[in-house]
């Protein structure tokens, strides 16, 4: 799998999941997934969250001690995809660096 996760954006996934297990949302077995759905700027929208159903058709890869999962739909879109996070006067969330989006959006931000 070629999708990225910067130091940053795994140690804040990391602090996310930690919170979320103290919190019994989800158990310690849960993966990130990040999957593309139709929608957004540039007709596509990135999601990602905790998710404990990893199926035989996943791709799973750890990236700094994150275990990531993609479904193969959703790869076809991601491969290649960096993801960062920012936390900055505009705003935190995280970032998808895209190399096959043509569309104009920057990315997904929380604030």
């Amino acid at each position: 799998m070629s999708i990225k996760l910067t130091e940053r954006a795994a140690s804040e996934v990391k602090a996310i999941m930690a919170q979320e297990v103290e919190g019994k949302n989800v158990t310690g077995n849960s993966v990130l997934r990040l999957l593309v759905v139709g929608g957004g700027c540039s007709g596509l929208t990135y999601r990602m969250g905790f998710d404990e159903n990893v199926t035989p058709t996943d791709r799973v890869e750890e990236v700094h001690g994150v275990r990531v999962a993609v479904d193969e739909k959703s790869y076809l879109y991601l491969n290649g995809t960096e993801v960062d996070y920012q936390d900055s006067a505009m705003g935190k969330g995280f970032i998808f660096s895209n190399p096959n989006s043509t569309g104009g959006c920057s990315g997904c931000h929380s604030h």
